[in-house]
């Protein structure tokens, strides 16, 4: 996923696609495809139609293909893209090692400048790579040095984190005042593909923990009059938040969605998600806090 910061929650598609330049030609900075580049680009543009097994094995296939085009700012856009692409449910581990392996020699070859001080997008796409999926890369760069970084401080904020936010009947939730359950804080929004299909699984992991002391709050900056009759078409129970001033978004440094973080007993953070995740993955993620 091309991470940027932008002032309203962007899901995978939006982004990869703007950094493909499939948005309208004022958003596309120029882009122009060579005969071997524009196959892949139009492949990942169509990656998420594919069921989740012939997915895996095309975006293996990608990361090949990208690696064997020539050095170019358009080889790190695609393997950029192919990046975010990769985390977008649980396509195997070594899936996405080809996927950082990829992106990490486009790198090498034709490393891209950061901005006022920031290392460039595909250098924290690369970090969160390398500290949420556990890829390795051999890759010795300044700016991978500087995003990873920039996760753990981002990561040291989450685990101090505390807010307040209220549900869609008007209850109040504090993070801090859940100590003795497990907590999973879920960034979302209607509109987003990727959070619509983790959405059944978080309730039926929600049914399944709920009397363990299982809470998720599902936090969206969008507007109530949207989420409600959202959230009853899908018969969703557990707590959603509204943060339509992006408050606790800014808190938790969320650039893009979906993201879950999960808190244990104690309060620790002990897991968090960069992208969708499949229920397996959700219980991955749980059992970091106790929950069989």
């Amino acid at each position: 996923m091309k991470k940027i910061l932008l002032p309203l929650s962007f899901c995978l598609s939006t982004l990869v696609l703007s950094s493909l330049g499939y948005l309208p030609a004022q958003n596309n900075q120029g882009i122009v495809w060579s005969n071997d580049e524009r196959p892949i680009a139009e492949q990942l543009r169509s990656l998420r139609q594919l069921p989740d097994d012939v997915r895996a094995q095309t975006t293996r296939q990608l990361a090949l293909q990208i690696r064997a085009l020539p050095a170019s700012a358009n080889k790190v856009r695609l393997a950029n893209g192919l990046a975010g692409l990769s985390t977008e449910g649980d396509f195997g581990d070594d899936t996405v090692q080809e996927v950082a392996t990829t992106l990490a020699e486009a790198l090498r070859e034709r490393p891209v400048p950061g901005k006022q001080g920031q290392p460039a997008g595909p250098y924290i796409e690369l970090a969160e790579l390398i500290r949420y999926e556990h890829v390795r890369t051999s890759l010795d760069d300044p700016q991978l040095t500087a995003a990873m970084s920039k996760l753990e401080a981002a990561d040291q904020q989450r685990q101090q984190a505390d807010f307040t936010l209220t549900d869609l009947q008007g209850k109040p939730w504090t993070l801090k005042d859940l100590h003795g359950r497990v907590v999973l804080v879920n960034f979302w929004a209607t509109w987003c593909p990727p959070c619509r299909k983790e959405m059944p699984d978080l309730e039926a992991l929600y049914q399944r923990f709920r009397a363990q002391g299982f809470v998720i709050l599902a936090i969206s900056d969008e507007e109530a009059a949207k989420v409600k009759p959202f959230v009853a078409q899908r018969n969703i129970t557990y707590p959603i938040l509204l943060d339509p001033e992006r408050r606790v978004n800014r808190l938790f440094e969320v650039d893009g969605i979906p993201k879950s973080f999960v808190y244990d007993r104690e309060g620790k953070l002990v897991a968090q998600s960069i992208d969708m995740r499949t229920e397996k993955q959700f219980l991955e993620m749980l059992a970091q806090a106790g929950l069989q």
